[in-house]
């Protein structure tokens, strides 16, 4: 019904949304059995998720899950949201797509290391160059486990697998270096045995505008079980990693008894306390540096003489892909009105192609 207001007729005075309900982790959870191998990582970064997404204030139907083939490319099944179980590597490109057509949605990729660094390579890289607004969450494994464990793009060297009896010769892909290079604005790692940490990852990640890159860093109990166990050892986790905040100096050790100080162009581990260094001579981390070069040089960290670097690497704002898309398409319309398709045909360079005689 319309109304009179003011000697005319108005719209109808808008009738109240029905109040939504708060959402809870259990509205996340599909119908499908959960298939992955007992004791898989994939289980608790599932469950991770699907705690966060309640908190982030964004209706169900606005979540979009692509993934692209691999145990890990199951995801989208298990997700009460929409979602498309899509090509081997080509995750990134659909989201892109669906991002673009679709910029009110918040579009994940959950992919794992073989198939984003293997066939996708491309596709990655070219997500994080653009900036799109992705959060990609890559399994890392170390291993293809679909395909009953040959080595993938991040074995370490002399990894002795079905495809590499002898030993791999390939040096491995460093996922937080490669998406820093591409030039990612949120990069970050975390592993699926310290779940605080993940979820505190995840959200930073979830909140970012542009593109997100978490590498998680996850076990394989059939074909490489124990491929991260120092790091998931509780007793002595704090021994192999530094865990980044920005603005804070780097420390780690059980007992918070090390430090890593800036040696020309290298990060040295130094000891702390009575007989060592204090903290104000360490390394702060600082996650905006525009060049990303101290992210760059903590993402080589770890080995025999450096801890693993954990938590944010970088997070700085840029504009997006789809801004910038949006804008252009703005800025054409405004300049040449919408535009005709025989003007566009017709225009710029063409060619008349004649017979030969």
């Amino acid at each position: 019904m319309f109304r009179e207001e003011n000697g005319g007729l108005a719209a109808p005075a808008a009738e109240s949304a029905p109040a939504r309900c708060p959402l809870t982790k259990k509205d996340f959870e599909s119908d499908q059995d959960v298939r992955w191998c007992p004791g898989c990582g994939d289980y608790v970064v599932l469950a991770q998720v699907q705690k966060l997404l309640p908190t982030l204030g964004i209706p169900r139907e606005n979540f979009a899950f692509v993934s692209g083939i691999g145990c890990s490319s199951r995801f989208p099944y298990y997700m009460q949201t929409y979602g498309m179980h899509s090509i081997h590597g080509r995750a990134p490109a659909i989201a892109s797509g669906l991002k673009l057509a679709r910029p009110e949605l918040s579009v994940w990729v959950v992919t794992g290391d073989g198939d984003a660094l293997a066939i996708g390579g491309n596709h990655f890289i070219h997500a994080m160059r653009r900036n799109m607004d992705l959060k990609i969450i890559m399994l890392n494994n170390r291993i293809y486990g679909l395909t009953k464990g040959q080595y993938s793009p991040t074995s370490e060297e002399g990894k002795k697998t079905k495809s590499t009896p002898l030993g791999s010769i390939d040096r491995p892909f460093n996922p937080v270096a490669l998406a820093l290079g591409a030039g990612a604005t949120f990069v970050a790692r975390t592993t699926d045995s310290d779940l605080p940490h993940l979820q505190a990852v995840l959200a930073r990640a979830a909140r970012h505008q542009g593109s997100a890159f978490v590498e998680v860093l996850q076990n394989c109990v059939v074909f490489n079980d124990g491929a991260y166990e120092s790091l998931a050892d509780k007793a002595t986790r704090d021994n192999v990693r530094v865990l980044l905040e920005h603005g804070q100096p780097l420390v780690y050790g059980t007992a918070r008894d090390r430090g890593l100080r800036l040696e020309g162009l290298q990060a040295q581990t130094v000891p702390l306390g009575a007989a060592g260094a204090d903290e104000a001579g360490l390394l702060v981390h600082d996650e905006s540096t525009g060049d990303g070069a101290l992210a760059c040089l903590l993402a080589h960290l770890g080995g025999e003489d450096s801890p693993l670097a954990l938590g944010v690497f970088r997070s700085i704002q840029a504009a997006t892909y789809q801004q910038r898309n949006a804008d252009q398409v703005a800025a054409a319309r405004r300049a040449k009105g919408r535009g005709e398709l025989a003007a566009l045909l017709h225009g710029g360079d063409t060619w008349n192609i004649q017979p030969q005689q």
